[in-house]
């Protein structure tokens, strides 16, 4: 644990050291969303626009906390950052979990801004308790796309290796989890890569959070596998990480 700390502080560090990356990662979702408001003004009236709303947010935050994490790290494996802190005796584990434990705060501060101007940009007038539930949707998704960052950077020599894995968790994600389109009417071997992906499981939680009639019993599955997501990714990047040694 301690050692897990010691690298946490150090990726804060880092963060806080770093500015253009700390203001790509919160800028660019907000100036996204923006660009978002302009696209959805210019739809059919019988669209209904606020039903896309949170879900294609929760999407942005998937792929920028994604794509950025997944870079940082390999970046640091290039100036052998991870091969010093193993030589100094950190375990696989407690890096893995240190740089995790460190990004925490940031996916907080994306998720958080990110509804926030949502809500505020298209006007959604939901009560305290579905802000938060949707708070803490976007949170978790958040954190699940910083550990599929940490696991696929796994597999990059160079920040140039990370961009081919962009079209296989990406493209799939939007097309395939009822992000925009159901996915009932896809192909049965579509519907189960939709639902290997943690988007699908976000996407099913926030139109269900949304519904007048919400209850708690109808997302807790969603919500277990998509918490299962951060620990089973964790592990998995324990594992590879023992490969690039």
């Amino acid at each position: 644990m301690k050692h897990t700390l010691i690298v946490a502080q150090r990726v804060l560090a880092q963060l806080k050291g770093d500015r253009r990356f700390l203001t790509l990662s919160i800028v660019a979702p907000l100036i996204i969303i923006y660009f978002l408001k302009l696209l959805f003004t210019t739809l059919p009236p019988f669209v209904d626009v606020k039903s896309f709303t949170i879900p294609i947010s929760a999407f942005i935050v998937h792929f920028l906390s994604f794509i950025l994490c997944a870079i940082l790290l390999v970046q640091e494996r290039t100036r052998g950052t991870l091969e010093r802190m193993m030589i100094g005796g950190f375990s696989r584990t407690s890096i893995i979990g240190g740089y995790t434990l460190g990004y925490f705060g940031l996916a907080t501060l994306q998720a958080s801004t990110v509804l926030a101007e949502s809500i505020w940009l298209f006007k959604l007038s939901y009560d305290t308790k579905t802000v938060v539930l949707l708070f803490l949707v976007i949170w978790l998704l958040a954190i699940v796309s910083v550990m599929l960052g940490i696991f696929i950077s796994t597999f990059a020599k160079q920040e140039i290796h990370v961009f081919p894995f962009i079209p296989l968790i990406i493209l799939p994600s939007v097309l395939l989890t009822g992000l925009i389109i159901k996915p009932d009417g896809l192909p049965v071997w579509a519907q189960i890569i939709g639902k290997c992906l943690p988007l699908h499981y976000a996407v099913n939680i926030i139109n269900e959070i949304i519904k007048p009639e919400y209850t708690v019993s109808a997302t807790l599955l969603d919500f277990g596998i998509l918490t299962g997501y951060i620990f089973v990714l964790l592990f998995l990047a324990s594992l590879t990480l023992k490969d690039t040694e």
